[in-house]
């Protein structure tokens, strides 16, 4: 039987990447991968400015150098102790963790409120180590790209092409830097960091207290979500990948007990002292979110979405949802404000046939509304000018059934719209955590009575402080709080 052109392709891929086998630095063992060490922190260098432009270093000097010099202690008791690590706290409130090719690792302040100690901060960081040494990004990058047989053979027989595996690596990895690696990869940086952290003087058992911890987190929002009508929130393979009681978490964290040091090191003092007074939630820069109304001060602007919708601020955008997610309504910036409203929303919004636009004024501000249909979904765009800037609001509903009935209500938030007033600026501010000492008899309901947080700051609280679901302060602890 004669093979087929797919066989022979498929053959001559496997043989070019015999011809780029590399020893993986952990195991020892040989790996088929397209990349090498050199090319791999080319793409980390290369994708470290991308990162920061989308979410900003947080600016806490302090904390970037404690977060740097704990992160480099890990890497020196590492795989790869000879390339450059770069380790940055990122200004998010999300809860994550991640590391990109060639040695460069961000954790999030959202995560960092959720941890009560060094040994955890730095069970975070030797998972991430883990997959850097292991070269799970590589391999990854591999496998993504050797899926599509044509693009790979073009990639090795013309290497001018070879760029475009680096120039979209985050999209290549996709879920896999922000949703973790897979059950295996995600144990064996589990395996990897917990042995970093006994040879650096911390319990590797950290990294099941942190995995529980993170998980209680999880399960909070779960509960959040169920209350509120949406679907939870996707987290980190750190601990999406384990299930509750994992016995295989037990087993490899188990095995980095001979390179336990006779004294462990929790610092549970000095990680409190660190986080005290840390963003909590939004960040000033991207903008505040209270009670459903988003203040910029930066921007000098405020709109107010619906009351019930979840609204989630994010770098480029500000997302507010309807409870059954049948609808949103999207506010961004639309770039400089050129000619008139009307001419921005014609250059920027793909509308559909049959669009109208119309001159408007919200907020005494000049605007323009286009009303379409995209994608057979019925949309409003609006376009509004607010200094040299101009600003995009977008609302879109699945069907016209299901957005007539919320019209008046998405109407209302796109007309809130308007520049910030001085009284407005005083709401603007960020929640910060602050550390307190319990006293005797202190509990999370009172705690609650008197935070921000809402409804639901009884159980925020208690799943800061490593105490979920139903744990009470004891007289004399460090407690994280919110102000």
């Amino acid at each position: 039987m004669r093979p087929t052109s797919r066989t022979r392709c498929a053959a001559l891929l496997a043989a070019l990447l015999m011809a780029n086998c590399a020893q993986n630095p952990v195991t020892g063992n040989p790996n088929l991968v397209l990349l090498s060490e050199s090319q791999e922190i080319a793409i980390g260098r290369r994708e470290d400015p991308k990162v920061r432009q989308q979410y900003g270093a947080y600016d806490n000097a302090a904390l970037q150098q404690y977060v740097s010099e704990l992160g480099q202690r890990l890497a020196r008791a590492g795989h790869r102790p000879g390339i450059e690590y770069h380790f940055l706290v990122i200004d998010s409130p999300d809860v994550n963790a991640f590391a990109l090719p060639g040695g460069y690792i961000y954790i999030t302040r959202g995560i960092l409120a959720y941890l009560n100690s060094e040994a955890e901060l730095a069970a975070v960081l030797g998972h991430e180590l883990g997959h850097v040494t292991a070269r799970h990004s590589v391999q990854q990058l591999t496998a993504v790209t050797a899926a599509n047989i044509g693009v790979s053979l073009l990639q090795i027989f013309v290497p001018e092409t070879r760029g475009a595996v680096s120039d979209n690596v985050i999209n290549l990895l996709g879920g896999a830097l922000l949703s973790g690696y897979g059950r295996e990869h995600e144990l064996e940086a589990d395996r990897l960091g917990a042995e970093y952290l006994a040879r650096t003087g911390y319990d590797p058992q950290a990294m099941v207290k942190v995995v529980g911890v993170l998980k209680n987190q999880e399960s909070f929002d779960a509960e959040v979500a169920k209350a509120e009508g949406r679907q939870p929130r996707a987290y980190h393979g750190l601990f999406a990948s384990h299930p509750d009681n994992d016995t295989r978490l037990q087993q490899v964290v188990g095995e980095a007990a001979r390179h336990k040091q006779a004294e462990t090191r929790v610092a549970r003092e000095e990680f409190m002292r660190r986080a005290d007074r840390m963003v909590y939630g939004d960040s000033p820069k991207q903008g505040i979110s209270r009670n459903n109304v988003f203040y910029h001060a930066e921007l000098g602007l405020a709109m107010r979405f619906p009351a019930g919708w979840r609204v989630q601020n994010r770098p480029q955008n500000v997302v507010a949802t309807s409870p059954g997610g049948e609808a949103f309504i999207d506010l961004r910036a639309g770039g400089p404000a050129q000619g008139s409203p009307a001419d921005v929303l014609k250059r920027r919004v793909q509308s559909g046939s049959g669009a109208r636009v119309t001159p408007a004024t919200i907020g005494g501000l000049a605007a323009a509304i286009m009303d379409t249909n995209i994608g057979g979904r019925p949309t409003r765009v609006a376009c509004v000018f607010l200094g040299k800037a101009a600003y995009l609001i977008g609302a879109q509903a699945r069907t016209a059934a299901t957005f007539d009935p919320i019209r008046g209500e998405i109407e209302a938030s796109i007309m809130s719209f308007h520049a910030i007033t001085e009284a407005e600026r005083a709401l603007a501010h960020p929640l910060r955590l602050r550390v307190i000492t319990a006293r005797a008899g202190l509990t999370f309901a009172e705690l609650a009575r008197r935070s921000p947080l809402g409804r639901f700051a009884e159980g925020h609280l208690r799943v800061i402080n490593g105490l979920y679901p139903a744990g009470e302060p004891v007289a004399g602890q460090a407690l994280k709080v919110v102000e």
